[in-house]
């Protein structure tokens, strides 16, 4: 169990770290594997841990702390997973009568996990931590504390994506499901950048989209944007609505609601974003978590993604088939994804079907670019770490050129980093004129925690900052970096 710690730890500086790299770079993840004697089966399940590096005048430091949700002081007073997780089945709680049992029937969203443990993103000036659930958590930036909860109910019954869109002024988009005239829809969710009120109780569904299946619609973790359009991928992965509302009844995981369709192709879902006009369009059938980016350009809409050809991938991220991925020779190829492009002609007919094709002939995954300014707009590069097992890129990370499909890495023995997040140099005239950092764990060191500074142009080192950890040291799965003043 990491021991969550609110305390800057020493660091040993090697290199020279830019003066004008000035700010925070928060990230998000599973801190823990086990409760008491239990241990959680996904990788998705461990309670939230959310780090923080400071950079400031060519220093770093680090501290950890446990997000404060309900769910971990759940499971802490039992000293057993009483709440399910994604993937995790919970034990009953031995702090709890037959009459609350009852009573969380109806009301589901007390006993659903809160355990925002994905992501990180920022809503005005606050930093809030967030999963697929309804619950996000609001965070100090600077002492990690988790300070007040807001439940996306009234917006959303699945805050369905862990990766909202947040607009140049400040304005975020979400996708995800609601009842609307009593039916299951895709729901577009607007929360407008406000300096000092609340955005989430500024809430407001822009768009409805009725999925492919009524009652079965589209798991997704990500979509898109363009300046004309939202960007919806409809994979024939689904949820079974019928089964989610069992699971709540007898505690069974996310997981299992869960069904892959190899036959039907994927669609791709386009909203016009002023209209509310739907396209629809349809390719080979892929799976995806992440988008890399979208954009509009010579009357044409292109769809970067991380693509796998199913969703194996889900089963691969289980902590029994880690363990024993050496002795299953398939384990590759679940895990094997491929960044590929989308090209839509934006004047063809609805349920035209479109090509997808190659970017470049790698796995890569936790896709990052220089999102301010080109999140949404053509752009050139992109950013992330290696994901095949058994590949020489495993353990790297890696710049792709999404146009000439040109790819370089860097990589060091034992070393396991996580997504890049791109920093951009002040006043850069080039779009990778910048910095990447990554926390960087290594293999035989698990008290060891890297803060790693690239140049983004060529992926040379510039500097590292190396912590010893007090307990071992987890990774995590994404984050935001904020430039000083910039929360």
């Amino acid at each position: 169990m990491w021991k969550s710690s609110s305390m800057d730890l020493n660091t040993d500086i090697r290199g020279t770290i830019p003066q004008w790299l000035q700010g925070t770079l928060i990230r998000n993840g599973p801190g823990s594997i086990k409760c008491g004697s239990q241990e959680f089966t996904h990788v998705f399940d461990g309670s939230a841990l959310i780090h923080r590096f400071a950079i400031k005048n060519g220093q770093a430091t680090y501290q950890c702390r446990f997000l404060r949700s309900d769910t971990l002081k759940k499971n802490r007073k039992a000293q057993r997973i009483v709440v399910s997780e994604f993937g995790t089945k919970s034990v009953p709680d031995p702090c709890h009568t037959i009459f609350d049992r009852l009573a969380s029937v109806f009301n589901p969203y007390d006993s659903i996990t809160d355990n925002a443990g994905v992501s990180v993103f920022p809503f005005g000036d606050e930093v809030y931590a967030m999963t697929e659930v309804t619950n996000v958590y609001k965070i100090d930036p600077e002492t990690l504390e988790s300070l007040e909860k807001e439940n996306l109910f009234n917006a959303l019954i699945v805050c369905h994506t862990a990766h909202p869109h947040v607009m140049a002024n400040g304005d975020v988009y979400n996708v995800g499901i609601n009842i609307v005239k009593g039916m299951m829809k895709h729901v577009i969710v607007k929360f407008p950048y406000n300096e000092k009120g609340n955005m989430f109780k500024m809430a407001e569904v822009v768009h409805t989209v009725e999925p492919r299946w009524i009652l079965n619609p589209s798991y997704m973790h990500s979509f898109g944007v363009t300046e004309n359009y939202f960007v919806i991928i409809e994979q024939p992965l689904s949820i079974s609505l019928i089964t989610l509302i069992k699971n709540h009844l007898i505690n069974n995981p996310f997981s299992n609601t869960l069904s892959w369709y190899p036959e039907y192709e994927t669609q791709i879902r386009l909203v016009n974003r002023k209209t509310g006009e739907e396209s629809n369009y349809v390719t080979d059938t892929f799976f995806f978590m992440h988008t890399i980016n979208c954009f509009e350009q010579d009357g044409k809409l292109i769809v970067d993604v991380c693509a796998y050809k199913d969703a194996k991938i889900i089963d691969a991220m289980y902590v029994e088939a880690i363990k024993d991925l050496h002795n299953n020779p398939d384990y590759g190829q679940w895990s094997q994804s491929r960044p590929k492009r989308i090209t839509i002609p934006l004047d063809a007919p609805s349920n035209t079907k479109v090509e997808i094709k190659l970017i470049a002939d790698v796995g890569l995954e936790a896709p990052k670019m220089h999102y301010d300014l080109h999140n949404g707009r053509p752009y050139k590069y992109f950013y992330g770490i290696g994901s095949e097992v058994h590949s020489k890129y495993a353990g790297s990370i890696m710049k792709v050129n999404a146009t000439t499909g040109e790819v370089k890495t860097w990589h060091e023995y034992d070393g396991c980093p996580s997504e890049p997040i791109f920093v951009p140099r002040p006043d850069a005239k080039e779009e990778d004129d910048g910095v990447l950092l990554s926390a960087l764990l290594w293999g035989k060191d698990d008290h060891a925690m890297t803060l790693l500074v690239l140049n983004a142009k060529d992926l040379k080192e510039i500097a590292r900052a190396n912590f010893r950890t007090p307990s071992p040291a987890p990774n995590g799965f994404h984050g935001w970096y904020w430039p000083d003043q910039g929360i």
